[in-house]
């Protein structure tokens, strides 16, 4: 059989090549070198070739590792002898030597890096072409087992930087797509070799590597999170050089495309990571404004739980916090419309997502911290003052849990919920009420105005369910939410909502009891009250006594509260015809705790009126007449001891002299000047009284009654 043809290889540089001595090889590699030269010399380009195509196909991928490391050697030392004339040649010498990058002979991978870092060397810019294939077996090198492997690519590695980082001609679109692959490496020593790449693209100026940075923030973002200290320092580094570059020139940033990736981040339990992902999330609500409106959902959902994060974590918390007030921040009276503005509507569909917003907030206003549960108030807040018509499109899905948080144990949440259930009740966005009561367009200043709207009626049968549920709350919280309320509404609106709703309870009577008490009480204490109660104590108009009538009608379910309504309003002859019918009440303890503390209300400042009243005997008969019933109700206690000595301190008027005498007055007979007191139909409020006081009595009876017959049927 003929020998092969290895022309115009002699048959001693054959030899040398295939030897597994790489003294051997190398005198061999010399020889090469010196024939291409003058080769070159002579211009004769078709040997040249054919020599290129001899060492590539009978060494570099040969099946003998010794003649594919001969090969190798071959192709580098053609490459040095062509010098700069190697660019003509470089798409037969680089392909085999990067074949040889992944051979299962570690020499043969490591003498495959010294072969390209000498065709490298020689051609450096023009070996761009074959960057990715470059790129992506070095990234593969990085992390080989074999140290001198390693070593070999390190040093091939920074030649190729050097190259790129002197290069015009570096094509970023076309490697960006390798760049994404191999980012998301599981392997050390990869995840470096990327990094330590987009440190040295980053340092070219004429590299905008910003426009693709969507492309590879996600794969960055895991990079970092790797336990090695070297890759996290390196990774928070480039990240860093990222923003900086962002925050000079980001005309070209494609904000909206990030935007997902940075709040997946920002829920991260690395604490570093979370801090520079929501580090990235502020300088994007700065830089790119209302761009960062669609993400607002997105944005919150993540943010709103860090605003509550304690000491260890305050970082976090004051970056996500400027996070929060600057999303607030972009929305504007521009993005609300009016809901008949279709060609608004649709227009404003590409900017804020209000219902999912709206999701969001009702879910965070659940969260078990304080601080976020007050952001999403605020939040509300602000879209009520700026949206206020969107707002009311998904205000069903947020008002329950509104009402919800009245019950939560934080003060400073439930002052800032009242306020915005007090907003959305006196909102003129929401739909108006059904014709009623036209008492409650009362405001507390000229300047305010209240549109009460269907869902302060709403609101307001809503507290009084949460009320008679929850007990404790009404004890504990009762006087704090309905005192509070009636600076934000305007009193005498809340409390006749509140009455008008409990005059017409006709099953819990036992609430509507002890509910018409606790108003009684707040009414006749609070400080806020102080314009109803001098409403109700002087009964001078017919829109005061009108006041008085709703009150009293829902009072009529506690009488010790119709009674001390009738002390201060007043009416002291009623109040003496209701005395008369407490012989046919039922007189518990509880009746009696109520009668005590009444006593101690007429000794109170706010009775004051009532006591100086009775210097003037003649002209307060009916007074006295109650206030002797009201001692008649009472057992041998405290409180008759403190009334009898009460009474014991009035003037007798039979032992003052003539001259002090008032002779005009019919004997036994009080002088009321007010007319409008006398267009209340008194008798018909008794009989109210009587008629609610009867159904307390038949009521309970019947349902034990219901409840015996009802057993008796199952057994």
């Amino acid at each position: 059989m003929a020998e092969k043809d290895y022309s115009p290889l002699s048959i001693q540089v054959v030899r040398g090549l295939n030897d597994k001595l790489y003294e051997k090889r190398k005198t061999a590699a010399l020889e090469i070198e010196r024939m291409v030269k003058e080769f070159q010399a002579n211009n004769d380009v078709k040997q040249i070739r054919k020599l290129i195509t001899i060492l590539t196909d009978e060494f570099a991928v040969s099946h003998n590792p010794h003649s594919r490391k001969g090969g190798l050697i071959g192709l580098a030392a053609t490459a040095i002898a062509l010098g700069k004339d190697a660019t003509f040649y470089l798409s037969s010498l680089v392909p085999p030597v990067l074949s040889c990058f992944s051979d299962q002979d570690s020499r043969v991978r490591y003498y495959g890096c010294e072969a390209l870092y000498n065709i490298a060397k020689v051609a450096r810019g023009s070996i761009l072409p074959y960057f990715n294939e470059i790129f992506d077996g070095l990234s593969k090198l990085a992390a080989d087992p074999d140290p001198n492997v390693k070593n070999g690519a390190e040093l091939l590695d920074r030649l190729i930087k050097d190259v790129v980082t002197e290069s015009s001609n570096f094509d970023l679109h076309s490697f960006v797509p390798i760049l994404r692959e191999r980012i998301y490496t599981t392997n050390p020593h990869a995840k470096q070799f990327i990094v330590s790449w987009l440190s040295a693209l980053d340092a070219v100026p004429e590299l905008d590597l910003l426009v693709y940075l969507p492309e590879f923030l996600d794969g960055l973002f895991n990079i970092f999170r790797d336990k090695s200290g070297e890759i996290r320092k390196m990774c928070e580094f480039i990240l860093g050089e990222f923003l900086k570059d962002i925050k000079k020139n980001h005309s070209t940033v494609n904000f909206a495309a990030m935007v997902n990736n940075l709040v997946h981040h920002s829920q991260s339990e690395d604490e570093i990571i979370q801090f520079t992902a929501v580090t990235w999330l502020k300088e994007f609500v700065s830089l790119s404004g209302r761009t960062m409106l669609p993400f607002c959902a997105l944005i919150l959902s993540s943010i709103l739980p860090c605003v509550s994060y304690d000491q260890p974590k305050q970082h976090i918390r004051e970056v996500a916090k400027l996070v929060n007030n600057g999303l607030m921040k972009l929305i504007t009276t521009e993005d609300d419309y009016d809901v008949n503005e279709k060609e608004t509507i649709t227009k404003m569909a590409s900017q804020i997502d209000l219902s999912r917003v709206v999701e969001v907030l009702t879910r965070q206003l659940s969260h078990k911290q304080i601080h976020t549960r007050i952001a999403v108030l605020r939040w509300v807040l602000q879209l009520h003052m700026k949206t206020p018509n969107r707002l009311f499109q998904h205000i069903e899905q947020l008002f329950p849990a509104l009402v919800k948080t009245l019950s939560d144990p934080s003060d400073e949440v439930v002052l800032l919920d009242l306020e915005v259930l007090a907003d959305i009740s006196a909102s003129s966005a929401g739909p108006p009420r059904s014709q009623g009561s036209t008492l409650y367009e009362v405001t507390n200043t000229p300047s305010q105005k209240h549109t009460l709207n269907s869902y302060f009626t709403k609101f307001m049968n809503n507290l009084l369910k949460i009320f008679s549920t929850d007990k404790n709350l009404l004890e504990e919280r009762g006087p704090f939410i309905i005192r509070h309320l009636c600076l934000l509404l305007n009193a005498q609106n809340i409390y006749c909502a509140l009455a008008e709703i409990l005059t017409q309870e006709k099953d819990d009577l036992k609430f509507a009891s002890i509910m018409v008490n606790n108003l009684n009480m707040i009414l006749l204490t609070s400080s806020e009250l102080f314009e109803l109660r001098l409403k109700l104590k002087d009964l001078n108009s017919e829109d005061s006594c009108h006041l008085f009538t709703i009150l009293y009608r829902c009072w009529c379910h506690n009488p010790v509260a119709t009674v001390s309504l009738c002390f201060l309003s007043q009416t002291y002859k009623h109040t003496c015809d209701l005395l008369l019918k407490f012989g046919n009440l039922e007189v518990n303890a509880e009746f009696l705790t109520q009668v005590d503390k009444l006593v101690q209300m007429i000794e109170s400042p706010i009775f004051t009126f009532l006591r100086l009243q009775l210097l003037d005997t003649d002209r307060n008969y009916y007074l006295l007449k109650a206030l002797y019933g009201l001692l008649m109700l009472l057992p041998q206690s405290s409180a008759f001891t403190m009334l009898r000595n009460r009474l014991d301190c009035v003037p007798n008027v039979h032992q003052l002299p003539p001259a002090l005498k008032d002779h005009t007055l019919p004997k036994g007979k009080d002088y009321d000047v007010r007319k409008a007191v006398k267009k209340i139909d008194f008798a018909q409020l008794l009989d109210h009284f009587v008629q609610i006081q009867k159904t307390h009595t038949t009521l309970p009876k019947s349902k034990i009654q219901s409840k015996i017959l009802a057993s008796k049927t199952q057994s």
